[in-house]
């Protein structure tokens, strides 16, 4: 039996938990248009046992649900499964919905109406960066270290789980420590799209880093804006 990480992209299995027939069956059709295998489901309890049963690669997961939001789902799969890509699907934009979203173990959101194109891209960018070696195995930030393998933060002799993007992100300032990185470059290298001003997935994942990292989140000392052009790591 082949492990997750070692299937072909054309065959990663997609699990859609969605209540809404239409954006279901648009996104079914694009996604086996694009060669994933697509399961759905249209309530958050459904959702839950299908990713226990049928072990998807990627969970594309509304906030909206009939039976339990969205963040209630992600927290219950995420008790089982740490390591499973969720991708939280909202019609709510304001930035506290999305950071709790987030908190909540997703690993990144598209707002509606969002475009189908921008999600695969997301998608097989995940995908192949999770199939991606990794030359670090572990470093230190501050007060911190980041096991690269094991996803996990460990600061005051305690450890928090790391979701895909959160590593990715530190993996690339690290990789520029002490230099500003454009917000371009970090969109296009760690989330794999093309940057736009109305993209806020970066500040979103700066503000969660930040509170696992930082000693006084609001007064950083490692994670630093670089006011109109980016971020930059002080480790």
């Amino acid at each position: 039996m082949l492990d997750h990480g070692l299937v072909e992209a054309g065959k990663r299995k997609i699990l859609i938990i969605e209540d809404e027939p239409h954006i279901v069956l648009g996104l079914e059709d694009a996604l086996r248009f694009e060669g994933f295998e697509v399961e759905s489901r249209t309530s958050g309890r459904a959702g839950v046992e299908a990713a226990k049963v049928t072990r998807p690669d990627c969970i594309l997961l509304d906030l909206m649900l009939p039976d339990m939001n969205g963040y209630q789902v992600c927290e219950t799969i995420r008790r089982s499964d740490a390591v499973v890509p969720i991708l939280m699907l909202t019609a709510r934009s304001q930035e506290a919905d999305k950071i709790r979203g987030l908190d909540s173990g997703a690993d990144d959101y598209v707002t509606k109406p969002f475009s189908v194109g921008e999600l695969v891209a997301r998608i097989r960018a995940l995908f192949r960066r999770a199939n991606r070696p990794s030359e670090l195995f572990s470093f230190k930030v501050g007060p911190a270290t980041v096991n690269v393998a094991a996803q996990v933060l460990e600061k005051d002799g305690e450890a928090e789980k790391l979701s895909f993007y959160e590593v990715e992100l530190l993996k690339l300032l690290y990789e520029y420590a002490g230099q500003p990185v454009k917000r371009e470059d970090i969109l296009e290298r760690v989330w794999g799209v093309e940057g736009n001003p109305s993209n806020r997935s970066i500040d979103n994942f700066v503000v969660k880093l930040r509170k696992k990292l930082e000693r006084t989140p609001n007064q950083p000392e490692h994670i630093l804006t670089v006011y109109g052009y980016g971020y930059k790591l002080v480790p």
